[in-house]
């Protein structure tokens, strides 16, 4: 049988370029520097640039004119039906959890070789460690390796990138395996009013709780 034409697009390729560059880049761009890492002119992404704009994918800052992404393309994310179950399912624990640990956490789920946070709580006492939604980062982390191994283990593990930080970290499963990762980025001084110990128990309850009204399976230890 004869196989199916290849149809093309080329604006919509375009667009799709642009928005894989910025994506990728630190900072913003110009629309010179696009067309060229694009193998385009500038001619040719005017209009797409001023599209992708006008819709709210980009942000022009007027006096220098760069080009960088917006949060359009995170806001459709959390439109996505399995992500913004996983939100609602999670929230309302992390606040508890939040509160009795008298620590920030935050969940996250593997996006590409990327670890991109999803949903975040924020720490009542007067201190914590904040990580903004939208956040990525390397695999190469204490949250990236609890996503990316088939386990139940809670890991706990120093972090070299913020000295004073110890993550503690469970795995949110369903029956495919881990999906998402919960993770107390654990601040320790004279102030703390949980030990490190105990707030490793609270994580595991939470990451369990999550777990179950998710339908996955339970935890073999904490």
């Amino acid at each position: 049988m004869p196989s199916a034409p290849e149809y093309t697009a080329p604006a919509l390729d375009k667009g799709l370029d642009i928005l894989e560059l910025l994506a990728e880049t630190t900072g913003a761009l110009s629309q010179s520097e696009i067309a060229e890492a694009t193998g385009r002119s500038t001619g040719q992404i005017f209009r797409v640039l001023s599209t992708l704009e006008r819709r709210g994918y980009l942000f022009r800052d007027k006096q220098s004119g760069l080009y960088a992404l917006s949060m359009k393309l995170f806001e459709l994310a959390h439109r996505h039906p399995p992500l913004r179950g996983l939100v609602g399912v999670a929230l309302p624990i992390m606040q508890q959890l939040a509160h009795d640990a008298r620590q920030s956490c935050n969940l996250a789920v593997l996006d590409g070789t990327e670890v991109r946070v999803i949903a975040q709580v924020e720490s009542p006492a007067d201190f914590g460690f904040r990580v903004r939604v939208g956040a990525s980062f390397d695999v190469a982390t204490t949250t990236g390796a609890v996503l990316s191994a088939d386990t139940d283990d809670i890991v706990v593990r120093s972090e070299t990138l913020q000295p004073g930080i110890t993550d503690v970290v469970a795995p949110v499963r369903t029956a495919e395996g881990t999906i998402a990762a919960l993770t107390v980025p654990y601040v320790a001084t004279a102030f703390s009013e949980v030990d490190a110990e105990h707030v490793q128990s609270l994580a595991a309850s939470a990451a369990r709780e999550i777990t179950a009204l998710l339908g996955g399976p339970a935890f073999t230890r904490s």
